[in-house]
Formats: structure tokens, C-alpha cells, sequence
């Protein structure tokens, strides 16, 4: 490793800061050395690198193949990589998430330019998700290692968009298991009944962001955040005033691969009587589609 690299933890859970490297004029061995350290800590900080746009797009060509969001637009036809999402007065949505689940491979990582930060306010959150796995008692991790869960684009307006992926996912890299559900895009357990789902969906999901399994930063103009998406979290606090702009490329991901096969069939395929909420109307379709491909 180089020997004037700098790595100072920001939290017992996950999350580093990094000083001594530059990003400005990535190579492969910087980036195998980013990668090795992002296997470690799962979300870095480089701050002070101010990267161009040409830049930014290198740096995540190394990872792998970019792809724009799939339902922003993109205010820069140069670089259609990058989505830049641009708030103020705390226009955010401030929910836990990893970036786009609801694709058949969400993505990998996600590298971060924050471009202009608020004065006060507008950190953002990342949260362990194989930590908080790997807590949970016995028969909960038994349990969900079984499950499997419905995803959507709701909150960009595209609802049709689904995706069924493992409650509990494995990292190709390291071999820790992760819960794989959030609050922003998950929807339902595909294998429960409706009442069921929202019970133990809202359990996990309060459950990853207990504040032992997270770590906060506080944005500076500048700082290039690379997070692995597979086992993280994340959530942007609403709660500053003035203009808050990013921009991100994301590298496409992998399918992920569950801890084992899901062990029971879906509930809503063996219910009689129909679907008894929106979700279950929406799992049918997507269960629909599914076999007629």
C-alpha cells in the first residue's frame, strides 16, 4: 500500500475517510488499491479532489461499465454517465436505500462528486447492512435467508417497474451476507401474506438503521464518496436551507446471489380469493410477466 495513504475510520460500523491519493488521474493500481480498501470499510471519503467530469466518468470506468439512472434525465449529453441531482431547501428523498435495487443487477457502486454543499445540513447517512445481519438473532437470520422481496421504481414514478430479489444477499467478493431490503424501493415479501410482509419489512428496515451500524459525513465541496452498494445503505438528512448539488456515476451491477433458494412458494400465487393489497395486485403482474418470458 502507499506508504503516504491515510486512512482514518469514521465509525466502528463502516466508512473511512482517505488522504494521500489522488483521484484526479485514476490507473488500475489506484483503483485496485480503492477497491481493496472499499471491500474493508464499504464507504470511502476523498476530500478536496475536486474531479472534472471527464475525470469523475475515468475514475468509474475502472470499476466497470457506467450506466445513467434510468429514470433521470441528464442535464449533460457529454457525459451521459452522470446524474446530477441538484436541491434546495431540503427538496431530497430522505429515505434508506441502495441505489436503483429495483433492476434485475442494481448496481455495483456508486462514486459521488459532491459539487456545491450547503453551509449547514445535508449530510448523509450510510448504514452496514451485512452488520446488521449478521446481529440478528439466529432464527431471523434463518428466516430470512429464505425470503425473497418485491422492489419498484415508485418513487420515480414508475411503479411497473419490478424487480424480485433475495431478502438476504452474498457478496461475491467477500462472502458476507447482507439484508437487501430498504424502505425507498422494497415492497413486499413475495413468500408471506400482506400483514405478515409489512410486519417483519418494517422490522429489518428500522433495523439497519440503528445507529450502531452507521456512519454520518458531513459534505465538503470537493469530496468524491465511492460506496459498494451490495451491502450498504443510505439516507440524505433533510434538513438544510440553500442549494445542495451532486453528481454520481454508477457502475452496473451484478445479479445478486442469494444466501440459499427461496424455501416456500409466493403467497399471493396461493391465494384463492386475490390479491387483498396494491403490492399483491403488483407481485401478480410481475409473477405474470415473469412466466410468460
Amino acid at each position: 500500500m502507499n506508504h503516504s495513504l491515510q486512512v482514518s475510520r469514521m465509525s466502528a460500523a463502516l466508512g473511512a475517510q482517505i488522504h494521500g491519493l489522488s483521484l484526479a488521474n485514476p490507473n488500475a493500481q489506484i483503483a485496485e488499491m480503492v477497491r481493496n480498501l472499499l471491500h474493508e470499510h464499504m464507504v470511502l471519503f476523498f476530500p478536496d479532489q475536486h474531479l472534472s467530469q471527464a475525470a469523475h466518468v475515468a475514475l468509474g470506468r475502472f470499476f466497470g461499465t457506467l450506466e445513467g439512472h434510468p429514470n433521470l434525465s441528464n442535464p449533460y449529453p457529454e457525459f451521459p454517465e452522470i446524474t446530477e441531482l441538484s436541491a434546495s431547501g431540503g427538496a431530497i428523498a430522505d429515505e434508506w436505500h441502495s441505489d436503483i435495487s429495483f433492476l434485475a443487477k442494481p448496481s455495483i457502486l456508486s462514486i459521488l462528486n459532491m459539487i456545491k454543499s450547503p453551509a449547514v445540513g445535508g449530510d448523509t447517512m450510510w448504514a452496514n447492512a451485512a452488520l446488521a445481519y449478521e446481529t440478528m438473532s439466529a432464527p431471523m437470520r434463518d428466516l430470512c435467508d429464505g425470503l425473497t422481496a418485491l422492489h419498484d421504481a415508485a418513487p420515480h414514478g414508475r411503479s411497473d417497474q419490478t424487480m424480485i430479489h433475495p431478502v438476504v444477499r452474498v457478496h461475491p467478493v467477500t462472502g458476507r451476507k447482507s439484508l437487501f431490503v430498504n424502505e425507498h424501493f422494497t415492497r413486499r415479501i413475495v413468500e408471506m401474506s400482506h400483514d405478515e410482509s409489512a410486519t417483519l419489512l418494517t422490522y429489518l428496515c428500522r433495523w439497519v438503521s440503528n445507529p450502531r451500524f452507521t456512519v454520518r459525513n458531513r459534505w465538503t465541496q470537493g469530496t468524491i464518496a465511492i460506496w459498494d452498494n451490495r451491502c450498504t445503505q443510505h439516507f440524505v438528512i433533510n434538513d438544510f436551507d440553500g442549494e445542495r448539488v451532486i453528481q454520481r456515476v454508477t457502475v452496473i451491477g451484478d445479479e445478486p446471489r442469494a444466501a440459499m433458494p427461496a424455501r416456500w412458494p409466493s403467497s399471493v400465487r396461493q391465494q384463492a380469493h386475490g390479491a387483498t393489497s396494491r403490492f399483491d395486485s403488483q407481485l401478480k403482474k410481475h409473477l405474470k410477466a415473469a412466466a410468460a418470458k
